[in-house]
Parts: structure tokens; sequence; C-alpha cells
């Protein structure tokens, strides 16, 4: 999979940070360990961005479809998270994304500039009143999707971490 030009150093004034694209493989191939990390505008576009990022990770790990839809569809929901709910779209604001494969998870962290986010506070969307929202189940799968889920706050700010445990080639008798 290519990755788009933000990610391969030629892209056009976004305020992003580049890298070369040999960096962005090493970060997110095999059992190396690596780490990818960017800053991207608050815009749908990121969004994306974060979403073809984190789904050639997981290609690149190895991981089955149905692991590889999960962990993507999960950076792409805290990716819109960051930039809707925390940034509020402001063009002052930036997500900073990073990815990374240590040999037995893959760990995607999308951090936001926004007013914080207590998670313990978000309503359940189980929850007879909720059923009929429009929002507010964007954790509720984030959680659902990924083995691990930790919050902190920033001060400005909210630092999502999704944890994919990767499986063992040698499994415990």
């Amino acid at each position: 999979m290519k990755l788009p030009p933000r990610f391969s150093g030629r892209g056009g004034a976004t305020g992003a940070s580049h890298a070369p694209e040999e960096a962005v493989r090493n970060a997110v191939s095999g059992s190396k360990a690596g780490k990818l990390v960017f800053s991207l505008s608050s815009t749908m576009e990121s969004v994306g961005e974060v979403e073809a990022a984190a789904e050639k990770l997981a290609a690149e790990a190895g991981l089955d479809e149905d692991a590889c839809f999960h962990v993507t569809m999960a950076a792409r929901e805290a990716a819109l998270n960051a930039v809707l709910h925390g940034n509020e779209y402001d063009p002052a604001k930036q997500i900073t994304a990073s990815f990374e494969n240590t040999g037995k998870s893959l760990i995607v962290t999308i951090a936001d500039q926004g007013p914080g986010l207590d998670p313990d506070t978000l309503p359940d969307p189980r929850a007879p009143e909720n059923l009929l929202r429009g929002t507010g189940r964007g954790i509720f799968l984030i959680r659902s999707l990924m083995d691990e889920v930790h919050f902190r706050q920033l001060h400005p700010g909210t630092e999502l971490t999704l944890i994919k445990h990767l499986a063992s080639d040698h499994p415990n008798p």
C-alpha cells in the first residue's frame, strides 16, 4: 500500500511533520521496534491519514482481515474524536498520532489539544435513554475493538493509547 504524500515527505505545507517513507516502513513493518510520530491539522483529511497509517501498521504486522479492520476503525474513531470533540476543528490546534509495532503489540496513540475528557463521565450508549441518540458510541466502539484502551489527561488535551496484542508464535503450554 502506498502512503499518502503527507507520510512520505512529499506533501504540501499542511503543518504536519514529515517522515521519509523508509522510516514509515521500518516503524510499521514486521516485529522490528520502531515508532512513527507525526502531527496533523484538525481536519477530516487528517482522520483519513490516521486511518491509512493504522491500516498499514495492522496489515504489515500480519493481522487477519478482522483484526486489521478493528485496529483501523478504532484509530479512525480516536482521530475523529480528537478532531471533532477535542480540537473542535480549530485550525490552530493539531492532533498527534503515533504508531508502533513492538513485536508483541501494536500501539496507536492519538492526542488532541482540546479541553480534556474524563471517560468516566461518558454516558453508556447501551442505556435505554441513549439507544436512539445519533452520537456517543465512539469510545464504546474503540474499547470493544481493541485489547486495551488508556486515557491520559495532557492539560490541555487528551491522549488515547490503543493496544492490540499480536498472537504469539510460541503459545504457552
